[in-house]
């Protein structure tokens, strides 16, 4: 289990992982013998709330019933309108021990086989173990609310996060949106006519509980405030 650090200002990609599974509404499921299946939860509740990873069994342990390779695809979409609004793809593999269906009235059982996290910065592989040793993210189902509601209802403050960015940004920008919150922080996407760049600005320390990120918000904010250097950006 990763220990809070005031140093830490990003998550890991095995955290990234756990973020996503949780909060995610859809997922496709590829699975032999079957055309890809779009399993969308219009409920409120996360697409993975019928699917429960086990642990892969022993090597050379003999087990009864079909083995079937199955992979779940999750794709990480900002709740923002920002330019390229894909964050991050996720693809879990494993197998199930009886053919998948949307039908099925209790959780499908999946032996788990590796997670793989890819976003702008590469690809990364995630072991069961290691999602296990994960804190939860507390911001991960609210972080779609949070930031429509930052956009949606004040929209004047967004540009003034710009404050913080270090070194200043660029002149050019057209438009700067929040792209991604989670326990250690917001990121911003900066747009300029044919680019755009993100920045992160870090909260002053990891965030363990759901009530503790508005704080840390207004925080930045009051921060920012402080700032002494001009907003750059452009209308």
């Amino acid at each position: 289990m990763r220990p809070f650090h005031s140093r830490v200002t990003q998550p890991t990609p095995a955290e990234r992982v756990l973020s996503i599974l949780t909060a995610a509404h859809s997922m496709t499921v590829v699975s032999d013998g079957l055309d890809p299946v779009e399993v969308h939860r219009l409920d409120g509740t996360a697409a993975m709330g019928h699917i429960h990873l086990h642990e892969p069994s022993e090597a050379g342990s003999p087990q009864p019933g079909p083995r079937i390779p199955v992979r779940l695809e999750f794709t990480d979409i900002a709740p923002t309108p920002v330019r390229d609004r894909t964050r991050a793809r996720v693809t879990v593999t494993g197998l199930l021990s009886a053919p998948y269906s949307t039908d099925a009235a209790e959780s499908t059982c999946m032996e788990f086989g590796q997670a793989v996290f890819e976003d702008h910065r590469g690809r990364a592989f995630v072991t069961l173990d290691t999602l296990q040793d994960t804190v939860p993210d507390p911001i991960a189902t609210s972080e779609a609310s949070m930031l429509t509601h930052l956009v949606d209802d004040h929209e004047e403050l967004v540009p003034l996060l710009l404050r913080l960015v270090q070194p200043q940004p660029e002149k050019g920008v057209t438009r700067v949106l929040p792209l991604a919150m989670d326990r250690y922080g917001v990121t911003l996407r900066l747009e300029y006519p044919r680019a755009h760049r993100d920045v992160r600005l870090p909260f002053a320390k990891p965030v363990a509980r759901l009530d503790q990120a508005g704080p840390q918000i207004h925080a930045l904010l009051a921060a920012a405030r402080r700032a002494s250097h001009r907003n750059q950006l452009l209308t």
